[in-house]
């Protein structure tokens, strides 16, 4: 088991976040005690919800958008690191920084965002427009650790896309939260340190990281119409998942070093499914990111980055990840 973090924050959130205001949902936990996280049911949350949030003075806040550029963009564009470089987005030279290019000829190092529509685009339209040398470019680090790959930071179009949630997360939440004094981890320092100072701190997650880890199988489900469904879409799956994460919250699976008290809307969300509308699974996202955070904090999980300045300075990582 890895060693915790020396220090509880008395809140922890996850959101699970989007372009769209009706999907943007967070859970969130309160210390009650020494050791003792009371969970909430999902909600659903507005920037201006999350800034307010982010003003208490003790609190671990999770997106699962990008936080960070990688490390070949930032060469092209000169940026020493991430945190200096953020607060200049929206003016020039980055006035066109959150307008999505439109056409291949339209991206730039300034407007890297790309595409608009789906006719004849392609990644390597990105590649070019930015002056890389290969795809590989437009990933980070831990993008691509674990042998997992995801959608590229810059790429704005299909269900995986990152890049509009990065656009809408980085200018609503981000930045301000920035302004008004939270720190961001890795960039600020170690989480160790950086929750000793009682202020808000963001960290970027992943719920996909921690589906199986929480108990969260997803199973394969028969539909009425004799089909198979499964994964975080599939209400039937996401309701017969509710049973190991509830044992792994109440450490039938998992010893953590904290007592998780899961309120009871949550628990009966979870055996639920968290209904058939299409806010399901990001409800569903929102609850097993926080528990992956919680994860963490419980010294299951670590929770370092890389000792590499790329990351720390500039690329950023995902809470939990593994090299």
């Amino acid at each position: 088991m890895s060693s915790s973090p020396r220090t509880l924050p008395r809140s922890v959130v996850h959101a699970d976040w989007s372009m769209h205001p009706r999907k943007r949902w967070a859970s969130r936990a309160r210390l009650v005690d020494g050791a003792r996280y009371a969970v909430d049911a999902p909600a659903l949350v507005t920037p201006e919800e999350l800034l307010s949030l982010l003003r208490e003075p003790s609190v671990l806040a999770g997106f699962d958008f990008p936080i960070g550029i990688p490390s070949a963009y930032a060469r092209r564009i000169g940026a020493p690191t991430f945190l200096e470089w953020l607060p200049g987005l929206g003016r020039a030279p980055y006035a066109a920084f959150f307008d999505v290019a439109r056409t291949a000829d339209e991206i730039a190092l300034h407007r890297p965002f790309y595409p608009q529509g789906s006719r004849h685009v392609k990644r390597q339209h990105l590649v070019d427009g930015l002056g890389l040398t290969s795809p590989a470019e437009l990933f980070r680090r831990c993008d691509v650790a674990q042998g997992r790959r995801a959608c590229p930071l810059f790429w704005t179009l299909g269900g995986n896309q990152v890049g509009k949630a990065a656009l809408t997360g980085w200018r609503e939440v981000l930045r301000p939260a920035v302004a008004a004094g939270a720190a961001i981890w890795p960039f600020d320092g170690a989480l160790d340190e950086l929750l000793a100072r009682e202020g808000a701190i963001i960290v970027e997650s992943y719920p996909g990281d921690v589906y199986g880890y929480v108990g969260a199988t997803l199973p394969s489900v028969r539909a009425d119409d004799g089909t198979l469904e499964r994964g975080k879409r599939s209400r039937r799956s996401r309701r017969e998942s509710a049973e190991g994460v509830l044992r792994w919250a109440h450490g039938a699976d998992l010893d953590l070093d904290l007592d998780l008290d899961l309120s009871p809307q949550l628990v009966a969300q979870l055996r639920d499914g968290f209904g058939e509308d299409g806010t399901g699974e990001d409800r569903f996202d929102a609850v097993i990111g926080l528990l992956g955070m919680l994860a963490v904090l419980g010294g299951s999980r670590g929770h370092g980055a890389p000792d590499d300045d790329e990351v720390v300075l500039r690329e950023g990582w995902i809470l939990g990840r593994g090299a």
